[in-house]
């Protein structure tokens, strides 16, 4: 069976699994992280939609100075959306990871660097084998700052060539986030056997500790 056969075998059935455990959960609808919310906080807030959440979430939190990450929904209208609803790729949401970082250890910028080499942001509405436009290339800012870093970078990416096709991911004002179900919350983490951490996730965690050898948690390093 080759490789692709075999991703596209964990893909179906991890799609069912996850579900299947969402159908189950019967928690209340959790409050959005809204701009006021951002602005209460003394930390650092970034938002980035990479793909699946369950890869981009367990490399962020790999990074010095990332304090939380949580897994969820950016980009869309309906209030608490669900997983199964997010997953049509109907609804105008993305799966995104909303980072809390402190900003005297870790700059947004390098957020941003860590950012475009957790995924390909050539992809229009897909990564790998997860397509459908929950899995887009986005970054929601939170502040006209942010947002005008956003574009340097991809502008500085896009004249150095650095990749063959142009960078499709698109950059918007942040308006709410609203985490994903507690089955989603680090899933790597929590299901470092299961075959889709173990042979999707855990190459990906590994290019990622490599590069950013430097930034990465002592702790992270000992594992």
């Amino acid at each position: 069976m080759s490789e692709k056969i075999i991703t596209l075998t964990f893909c179906g059935l991890f799609s069912l699994l996850v579900l299947t455990a969402c159908a189950q959960e019967r928690t209340q609808p959790k409050k959005p992280v809204t701009p006021e919310y951002v602005k209460a906080s003394s930390n650092g807030m970034a938002t980035f939609g990479a793909g699946c959440f369950w890869c981009v979430e367990p490399q962020f939190n790999l990074l010095e100075g990332v304090d939380t990450v949580l897994s969820g929904y950016s980009g869309g209208a309906t209030e608490n959306p669900t997983y199964q609803q997010v997953s049509t790729g109907r609804t105008g949401y993305a799966e995104v990871v909303n980072v809390q970082y402190d900003t005297a250890k870790i700059s947004y910028d390098e957020l941003l660097e860590a950012f475009f080499l957790t995924h390909d942001p050539t992809q229009i509405d897909r990564q790998g084998n997860d397509v459908g436009t929950q899995y887009r290339s986005v970054i929601f800012a939170h502040s006209p700052e942010q947002r005008e870093k956003c574009r340097y970078y991809i502008s500085k990416l896009e004249r150095a060539h650095v990749y063959d096709m142009p960078i499709a991911t698109s950059v918007k004002m942040f308006e709410r986030f609203y985490p994903a179900e507690d089955f989603h919350q680090q899933y790597y983490q929590n299901n470092k056997d299961a075959p889709y951490c173990s042979f999707v996730i855990q190459p990906k965690m590994d290019k990622f500790k490599k590069i950013f050898r430097d930034k990465i948690k002592a702790s992270a390093l000992k594992n």
